[in-house]
């Protein structure tokens, strides 16, 4: 069996938030408190929590990837309840999943002013950060280890055909600034365009399909840092890995490929459920038990914009469907057959977005409901505050 269908490496991001849901940055003072001094990230036992770009979002992580989604779903959300009992208790805050913030302004946002800062100063002056791809997203990341090169590639071409399809289940982001936006997973829209001065370190988001370690560090890693260089990037931004900010990236350092194309979801279940029917799909797919041809990096890329701007109901070109619900459809049939009995338990959820619609669907079927008695603003507090809760009881929001 592969090495990445034997465990899941999750990373979360959350927003920290007051009862009118305007976004609070003291993830510092919360790590200090835990921690006893301001770092990076803390260890909660099986799950560390840390700092991202932006001073309101929490990530969480799991120090050990998980085998069992039971186990990952149990230790990540009692390690999200931990952190809430102090926020509650020491602030009047909660915390906030989805793709992104629905009323952060970014004159109001702050960066981590901490370590790491100067790197956060490089980054600012060649791309200026003061974007909504920089400072207002949130992404589900999904680590997949590997044993070798041949299972990394194999792996990674795999990942590569699927991914325009995963945001159309997973689009969570259809509101910021307080105005709905004019796509679905308006997260990866602005991600698309955040790095527009050196594109090569985003490429299509889609990466291009790979047969060896050597080809991927040139076309990405080298390619890229070659574009930093020519526009005077600092010394410690070039040949890191870590900058790649494709859909899918391989990381070398700690032997496993990270999918990050994904919004953050509602609660720690439905990101269960995405892990269980990204590890059952590929299951299938490596095994060689399902057939599915190779799209080629062009198609692939015009898929995922489509899906970006209409989720499910985009029109792509594919030889399972006309659109990305019907795809959605055919590879969650894939899963269902290749997952095991504790997957099968999540698949339910899959299937539930992709038949009666994504969160982004859902948010705005909801939000239209509400906006016929009262105010768009009132709408957005009352809908997202129905979110706050789900991740606190970590309840599906259907």
């Amino acid at each position: 069996m592969y090495g990445t269908l034997q465990v899941l490496g999750p990373e979360h991001e959350f927003s920290v938030i007051d009862e009118k849901l305007q976004p609070q940055p003291i993830v510092d003072r919360v790590i200090k408190d835990v921690h006893g001094r301001i770092a990076n990230s803390v260890s909660l036992g099986d799950v560390s929590l840390g700092k991202e770009l932006q001073a309101h979002v929490a990530e969480f992580k799991a120090n050990t990837p998980y085998d069992s989604p039971v186990v990952f779903e149990e230790n990540m959300h009692k390690s999200v309840l931990s952190v809430l009992d102090l926020l509650e208790r020491r602030y009047g805050a909660r915390l906030l999943g989805l793709g992104m913030h629905p009323m952060l302004l970014l004159k109001n946002a702050r960066v981590w002013a901490h370590r790491d800062r100067s790197l956060y100063k490089a980054l600012n002056h060649i791309f200026s950060l003061n974007q909504h791809g920089w400072l207002n997203i949130q992404s589900f990341q999904l680590n997949l280890p590997f044993k070798n090169e041949q299972e990394a590639v194999k792996l990674y071409n795999a990942i590569v055909n699927i991914l325009p399809y995963l945001p159309a289940i997973a689009a969570s982001s259809p509101i910021y600034e307080s105005k709905i936006g004019d796509y679905k997973d308006n997260r990866l829209h602005f991600y698309a365009i955040n790095q527009a001065s050196v594109p090569s370190i985003t490429g299509d988001i889609i990466p291009e399909y790979v047969h060896s370690f050597e080809e991927y560090k040139k076309t990405t890693v080298q390619k890229y840092s070659e574009d930093l260089a020519r526009v005077n990037a600092p010394k410690n931004l070039l040949n890191k890995e870590w900058l790649n900010s494709r859909g899918a990236v391989i990381r070398f350092c700690r032997k496993a490929i990270e999918i990050r194309i994904m919004d953050e979801q509602e609660c720690i279940k439905s990101d269960v459920a995405l892990s269980c029917f990204i590890r059952s799909l590929l299951r299938g797919i490596l095994q060689e038990k399902e057939e599915l041809e190779p799209i080629p990096h062009a198609v692939s890329v015009r898929n995922l914009q489509a899906v970006i701007r209409q989720g499910l109901d985009a029109q792509v070109k594919h030889q399972k469907g006309e659109t990305a619900r019907q795809v959605c459809k055919h590879l969650l049939i894939i899963a269902e057959k290749n997952a095991s009995k504790e997957e099968k338990r999540y698949l339910g959820t899959v299937r539930h977005r992709i038949t009666e619609g994504n969160l982004s669907d859902l948010i705005l079927k909801e939000m239209s409901k509400k906006a016929l008695k009262t105010d768009l603003n009132e709408a957005i507090l009352s809908v997202y505050s129905s979110l706050v809760d789900c991740l606190e009881n970590n309840r599906i929001y259907m």
